[in-house]
């Protein structure tokens, strides 16, 4: 395994105090970026450094591919079976070191102990069915005609670019990690430059667990170390999960030079409550969406769509809301119209740290940009409708 980068700390300091490095990780070494710079990583609890980052350039992108390149032909030579073995003693590895990589994801994403080790675990869940893979890449031979075969086989495609954001640290990325690999691909990970450390942690697991240098890699770094690895040639395809503007400019690099992409942006995501619900479950469960994991979940349900007399609800929905403590920006909104019902401005009380609570606003004007748009924050928009006909009748202005 190699050796640690994550901490460094200095004569006398404890862990709590260490500070966190993070280099590339290249060929299955920790390597500073070719220009030497960094970017501080900041904590969202306290706005404290907790460490940096490093920023890559092209030259650190070419050496990554050319790495890749050079280990592609014997990683995917190897059986799918030998690649499983390998993702099962990750998954295993994972499991042991659970509340570790949680600790990071609380440190540097700013996520409560619970939902962090949450993460972990879904993120896990991935990697099993990793090592399920030599079960589903069998292939089949299919008899079209009488004397007419048809082989049908799952072959790796190359190196793979997987782009991910700052909100899952460790489930985003097993997301297509794990099954990149176990298919036969040379993986290198842009991890968000705001959270470093919980991928890098991973990479150590995976080298001990046995995947080659140059297999998995990791590049760190901000929009000049995205657009080399979206460009290069050398790269066959390309995930990304991050906000849709960037979603549609890194899908657009791809199609124009026939390189295949998975682009995954922002949402909007409604909830209708019609009215025979019921206010209790319904009130738990529309808090329990909005204000989880801070609101920074791509399924967050942020617009309650009520149909009728609403009052009970947005009552309900109020106290819930209110009731929610810490665990470890509604002004636009306030200035088109919109009525707020709990104000998350202020809400932790802490001088320092990146702070909002749970939010609900009600608006009159469907046209309210908060209606529309992607806040990605503990934050309900509230809007009523007299009828389902007159629901479906604007449903047009909230997709």
């Amino acid at each position: 395994m190699p050796p640690s980068p994550t901490k460094r700390s200095k004569k006398g300091e404890n862990s709590a105090t260490e500070a966190l490095v993070c280099d590339n990780f290249i060929h299955g070494v920790f390597t500073p970026a070719k220009g030497g710079e960094y970017l501080d990583v900041e904590s969202p609890t306290t706005g404290d450094v907790i460490g940096k980052v490093a920023l890559s350039a092209k030259a650190d992108v070419d050496a990554a591919v050319a790495y890749a390149k050079a280990a592609f032909g014997p990683w995917s030579s190897l059986t799918v079976k030998a690649r499983a073995a390998i993702m099962l003693k990750f998954h295993e590895l994972i499991r042991h070191h659970v509340d570790e990589l949680a600790d990071l994801v609380v440190l540097e994403n700013g996520k409560n102990k619970s939902e962090a080790v949450a993460s972990v675990l879904k993120g896990n869940e991935t990697v099993e069915y990793a090592c399920s893979l030599p079960q589903l890449l069998q292939g089949r031979v299919l008899e079209v005609s009488r004397g007419i075969t048809c082989h049908e086989t799952r072959d790796p495609l190359g190196i793979i670019v997987s782009i991910v954001p700052f909100n899952f640290p460790v489930m985003v990325p097993l997301w297509t990690v794990p099954i990149a690999l176990t298919t036969g691909n040379c993986v290198i990970l842009k991890p968000s430059e705001k959270v470093p450390a919980t991928m890098t942690r991973i990479a150590q697991l995976l080298a001990q667990a046995g995947v080659p240098p140059g297999v998995f890699q990791i590049v760190h770094g901000q929009a000049p170390s995205v657009t080399a690895l979206v460009d290069h040639p050398d790269v066959h395809a390309v995930t990304f999960v991050g906000s849709s503007p960037v979603a549609q400019l890194i899908s657009r690099r791809c199609r124009a030079i026939d390189k295949r992409v998975l682009a995954l942006g922002g949402a909007k995501n409604h909830l209708v409550a019609l009215p025979d619900a019921s206010v209790e479950a319904t009130a738990r469960d529309v808090v329990a969406s909005f204000a989880g994991c801070a609101g920074q979940r791509c399924m967050a349900a942020s617009v309650l769509l009520v149909v009728g007399n609403c009052s009970a609800l947005v009552d309900a929905v109020v106290v819930k809301a209110t009731a929610l403590t810490r665990g470890t920006g509604p002004g636009q909104a306030e200035a088109g119209g919109a009525t707020v019902l709990v104000d998350g401005r202020g809400w932790a009380h802490e001088s320092k740290g990146y702070w909002v609570g749970p939010t609900v606003l009600v608006h009159t004007n469907p046209s309210d940009a908060a209606l529309h748009h992607e806040i990605f924050g503990p934050v309900l928009s509230i809007y009523q409708v007299r009828c389902i006909v007159h629901l479906l009748k604007m449903w047009t202005l909230f997709r």
